[in-house]
């Protein structure tokens, strides 16, 4: 890889974009939840606004000859999430500007080139922001939770911090969010509002609540109609028990 950061183009409003091959797979599934989580939380956030790209496992390139790097979640702000979209990935050289957030999740496979080999890459791209999460607290990567900013060309280290209960956490500018090391889940919080950001894992959980509480009111409905059924049934005996008496009560009267 050239050691050069390469100045991009204006970004452009719209326009098609060279269609980038699927990446290899060999994400390990442990990572992948990880990777899901930070994807799902950040298109959640950006869903309503076009001009914001949240993508991840497709290549990032300057141009269509060098296709070596595919992040697990980058965020770029300006450009037509769209039509990248239909590109498949990301070309620097077409879209006008690199990403302004790029994010790897550490794996045992994967986990040194992360903070060597990729960290020089995406600085050569000109990517704003380089974090790297690694839930294992540091078996892989060479920190639980590190990020960079780009400064002049080369990207300097971000200040983290470490709460009392082992929290690690430090401030993306480009998202405005911190981004947290908790208990080995990456979380995103946003300190204008006060909150996290909900994550994938909680709208499963979520999900799972609102199932089960589903099912129950099925499990009620049908409940009450069966109930309802067998009161009609026992009225429908009841009657025409009724009916049999008063029938053989009129006989009895006629003999």
């Amino acid at each position: 890889m050239s050691t050069q950061t390469r100045v991009a183009l204006a970004p452009r409003k719209r326009g098609r974009y060279t269609v980038l091959p699927d990446p290899p797979e060999h994400r390990d599934m442990p990572q992948h939840k990880h990777i899901t989580n930070a994807d799902t939380t950040l298109r959640t956030r950006y869903i309503d606004r076009p001009d914001v790209y949240v993508d991840g496992e497709c290549y990032l390139c300057y141009d269509t000859g060098d296709l070596t790097l595919y992040p697990d979640c980058m965020v770029a702000f300006g450009v037509d999430a769209e039509a990248i979209d239909e590109a498949n990935g990301y070309t620097i050289s077409e879209v006008g500007k690199p990403p302004d957030f790029v994010l790897e999740v550490a794996s045992e496979s994967t986990g040194q080139r992360d903070y060597t080999d990729k960290r020089v890459g995406y600085e050569n791209l000109g990517a704003g922001e380089y974090w790297r999460f690694d839930y294992t607290g540091g078996a892989y990567h060479d920190r639980p939770l590190a990020g960079d900013i780009l400064v002049d060309g080369r990207y300097v280290d971000m200040e983290l911090r470490e709460e009392p209960g082992g929290m690690i956490w430090g401030h993306s500018p480009a998202l405005g969010l911190d981004l947290c090391w908790d208990d080995g889940r990456l979380r995103f919080y946003d300190p204008v509002a006060g909150e996290y950001l909900r994550s994938h894992w909680e709208s499963e959980a979520d999900r799972e609540v609102a199932e089960a509480e589903r099912e129950a009111a099925e499990f009620e409905r049908e409940a009450e109609r069966q109930a309802r059924q067998a009161a009609e049934a026992r009225a429908e005996a009841a009657e025409a028990e009724n009916r049999r008496l008063r029938d053989l009560l009129d006989t009895l009267r006629r003999q």
